[in-house]
Formats: structure tokens, sequence, C-alpha cells
């Protein structure tokens, strides 16, 4: 049986209707995601929750606090990829309920390049409450940045890093 999900009229979703456990989370941020809401997968976040990128290149977020950073982030996001599949799904259960650890990989197409898109992740989430209080974000930004025609921009990024460091 398939929940569904009511927003209501403040564009937030209804807290009744809302996920509660990191797996129902992780499925409602899916569909979100497929569905190009990228505002709706913002409003999973608790208001101080965090996303962390640990392989974010220079010059670009490596930690976001709070939902609004995570709005801000991702609100363009369907404008560079068309994220049209979850190719893959393996859910780890941690040793804390409230987390979840997924390998998950995409298909897509790169907007600006018409390039395909397939990223793999890994990704750790804690949920409290049914809201994400902590999203770690692991996947290749050098393999995105090709598809998305940026790679030379972002070997220059990490090649400055190394100079500066």
């Amino acid at each position: 049986m398939k929940t569904t999900h009511q927003t209501a009229p403040t564009g937030r979703t209804d807290p009744a209707a809302r996920p509660r456990t990191a797996v129902e989370v992780f499925d409602r941020a899916k569909e979100l995601l497929l569905a190009h809401d990228m505002l709706g997968f913002a409003d999973l976040w608790a208001v101080d929750g965090t996303m962390e990128f640990p392989f974010a290149p220079p010059g670009r977020p490596s930690r976001l606090e709070g939902r609004e950073a995570v709005r801000e982030y991702v609100r363009d996001y369907t404008d560079h990829l068309d994220v049209r599949a979850v190719t893959h799904d393996v859910r780890h259960r941690a040793e804390d309920p409230d987390t979840l650890i997924v390998e998950f990989a995409v298909e897509g197409v790169a907007v600006r390049t018409g390039r395909p898109y397939r990223m793999a992740y890994v990704a750790f989430i804690t949920v409290d409450g049914g809201e994400i209080t902590a999203y770690r974000d692991y996947w290749n930004p050098l393999a995105a940045g090709h598809t998305l025609g940026i790679l030379d921009e972002l070997t220059a990024a990490y090649e400055e890093g190394r100079a500066d460091g």
C-alpha cells in the first residue's frame, strides 16, 4: 500500500502525513527528487538539520547548516540535472535506529550539456521526529563535473586548492 502525502496550503508537508522513520524519509526524498520537487525535498530537513559533502571540491560548500541553507542549495538543482530514475538502492541499518546508510545510484540528463548523468552515492541519514537532522552525502564531484560540462573549472579549483594547501 502506497502512502500519499498531502501538502498544506503553506507549501509545507502536512506533519500528520510526514514520514517518520529514516527509511520512510529516504523513500519520500526519492519520490520528491524524481518529481523534481526540490523545495519539498528541502522541507524534509529539520530547521537546524545539516547536509554535508565530505568530497566537495574547493569553492563548493562542504556543509550546509539548516533547512533554509539546504533549500537555497537545491533550489536550482533541476536547472542543472534532470534525474529520471533511481537505478540502485541498497539500505544498511545502523545501530542507531534513527540512522540509515544508503548506497544508491541515479540516472538522468545534464540539462546544459545533454550528457547522460549516472552517479553513485552513499548517504548517511539521521532523522528525529520524521525530519532529517544530518545527511552526509558521498559522491564523485569530478564525474559530475564532466557530465555538467564544468570539469575544467573543478580541475582548476583542485589545482588552486593544492597550491594553497
